[in-house]
């Protein structure tokens, strides 16, 4: 089963801060707490650009060693 915990509760913040803000980039409007209104095709989208932000981030780390 899946668990929605962050791993590092210091972190939490800093994520709501990335979800929000991939969210603006691909036009969905969420708001603090819950959003179970939004479709799965908008969370999707929202997942799918901060999975590739962590890689595009990932990528320039390691062309910059």
């Amino acid at each position: 089963m899946a668990s929605n915990k962050t791993l590092v509760p210091e972190a939490k913040e800093a994520l709501e801060k990335f979800k929000m803000e991939a969210a603006n980039e691909v036009g969905v409007t969420l708001k603090q707490g819950y959003n179970g209104d939004i479709t799965a095709k908008q969370a999707g989208s929202v997942g799918g650009q901060m999975v590739k932000k962590m890689i595009e981030s990932y990528e320039n780390s390691i062309k910059t060693k």
